[in-house]
């Protein structure tokens, strides 16, 4: 099974999962790289971060996917940008983990419809990407089981590492249990600032504990990143030469290296 679903998941908020879900998509379609980013998360960021409103009709997000309203071919949406389709989210979403208490194979739902996509030859993408939401919430574990790989952002902050021994944990539950295949892809420092002594301590001790897991690129501190999403644009395009967008666009790159290398060791 090629590593095509991947997860952007930590259950904390703030450290730049959405940002990292919308301009790695972002990255990736301009390379030419078919996409679909699924919005996982009911607050529906990347949905407006791509443009998209994330107050449409409920049965037309993912939402309907799950709650078995919809067919998940027919809520995938065209987005602004060439490449990058979305299936978006909003705040029903949140409601889903009371209305499926009955069904035992509710882990599996995400996993069974995107089997769909994946199986169908006429829509292939080259990534799927789930922006998960800052829990570790049914929907989350919806993700986990249907991924194939994880990227965990993970802030340079104090606490940053605590937070990530929970998340290994659940992960590898869920490796136990539901999907033996998952595998952490890479952990990507955000929110880095190389004036602040934490930010390197935290930086050594990802590096230490997580070898080559950690990108070489860490994603900076940087205000136009924190602006792109009001207008509805990836950073990568709403500002190509500031910071920001020249660590996304590092990171796309190595990213891919990551699936040159794979393919040249099979």
């Amino acid at each position: 099974m090629d590593k095509r679903v991947i997860s952007i998941i930590n259950q904390k908020g703030g450290v730049g999962k959405t940002t990292t879900v919308i301009n790695l998509a972002a990255g990736l379609s301009m390379k030419g790289k078919k996409i679909l980013v699924l919005d996982l998360d009911p607050q529906g960021n990347a949905t407006t971060g791509l443009g998209l409103s994330n107050t449409a009709v409920s049965d037309n997000t993912i939402y309907g996917v799950l709650n078995g309203s919809k067919k998940i071919s027919e809520v995938i949406q065209n987005t602004n940008f060439s490449n990058l389709h979305l299936i978006s989210s909003n705040v029903d979403l949140s409601g889903i983990e009371v209305e499926t208490a009955g069904d035992a194979r509710r882990a599996f739902k995400l996993k069974d419809e995107l089997s769909l996509i994946l199986n169908d030859s006429g829509a292939l993408y080259d990534y799927i990407l789930i922006d998960c939401p800052p829990s570790l919430s049914l929907l989350t574990i919806m993700a986990l089981v249907a991924s194939d790989a994880l990227i965990v952002p993970l802030q340079t902050e104090f606490f940053a590492l605590e937070g990530l021994t929970q998340l290994i944990k659940t992960i590898e539950r869920i490796k136990s249990n539901l999907n033996p295949q998952l595998e952490i892809r890479g952990i990507l420092l955000t929110m880095f600032d190389k004036r602040n002594k934490l930010s390197g301590q935290v930086e050594a001790e990802a590096r230490n504990y997580f070898k080559d897991k950690v990108y070489s690129t860490a994603v900076p501190r940087n205000v136009r990143l924190s602006e792109a999403p009001s207008h509805g644009i990836p950073v990568l395009l709403y500002d190509k030469i500031c910071p920001g967008s020249k660590a996304y666009f590092k990171f796309t790159e190595e990213f891919l290296e990551q699936d040159k290398q794979v393919e040249s060791a099979a």
